[in-house]
């Protein structure tokens, strides 16, 4: 997710973690109830939106084994990262790479690989106090676009972009962030905060979701 350095990207950092853990637990729980959530613009990126619904995009292609996942690649963004297994801390919220490796993706090692079947979670910070991050730019890409993650089996899963929502944390929806679109398929969400920066609660008033899904495979 995004925050910035310093007492207030500690508490920034609370909060965005704190709605992500809720949110895991009611997917964990299995919700299935889906409310879209309101769109707004994300921080540095005026022209993000809700996409119109699927159409013209490849086939699904078959889910992947297990893997673990080493990189991700975000071509448009120019985004060649590593990617890192991260839990929960101590108080009980998920654990984003630290802010002196804001270059680095963050995978829920709780949830599913990415190529497997189910909804694999990667997050990562939007920017710092000082310099923009791994996930600046997300709520600019499109549908159709591609995202691929290089993982330990020696495959890249390649994902295609079918949605992109900025979602205000008031309006935050757990099972459609975090469930699958379509069961049977491998999909991923790629997550970072967005709206604006609020120096009063600090913290971002929404998170950038973007929703892919597998449709090929290479070596």
């Amino acid at each position: 997710m995004a925050g910035r350095e310093g007492l207030p990207g500690r508490l920034a950092t609370v909060l965005t973690w704190s709605v992500l853990l809720l949110g895991l637990w009611l997917w964990g729980r299995e919700v299935t109830e889906v409310r879209h959530g309101a769109a707004a613009p994300a921080a540095g990126d005026p022209a993000a939106a809700v996409r119109p619904p699927e159409t013209g995009l490849p086939p699904a292609a078959k889910p992947l084994g297990q893997a673990l996942p080493r990189r991700i690649d975000i071509p448009r963004l120019g985004v060649q990262a590593p990617v890192v297994a991260r839990g929960l801390d101590a108080d009980g919220a998920i654990d984003p790479p630290p802010f002196d490796q804001a270059g680095v993706g963050g995978w829920y090692a709780g949830g599913a690989k990415p190529g497997a079947r189910g909804t694999a979670l990667l997050v990562g910070h939007v920017d710092t106090r000082t310099r923009p991050a791994v996930f600046r730019g997300l709520g600019t890409l499109e549908r159709g676009e591609t995202v691929r993650v290089v993982r330990d089996d020696g495959k890249v899963a390649e994902f295609t972009v079918d949605d992109v929502e900025v979602v205000r944390r008031d309006r935050f929806d757990a099972g459609r962030a975090y469930g699958s679109r379509r069961p049977g398929r491998a999909e991923l969400r790629l997550i970072t905060c967005g709206g604006t920066y609020d120096p009063v609660a600090h913290g971002y008033t929404a998170n950038v979701i973007v929703s892919a899904y597998l449709s090929r495979t290479a070596v």
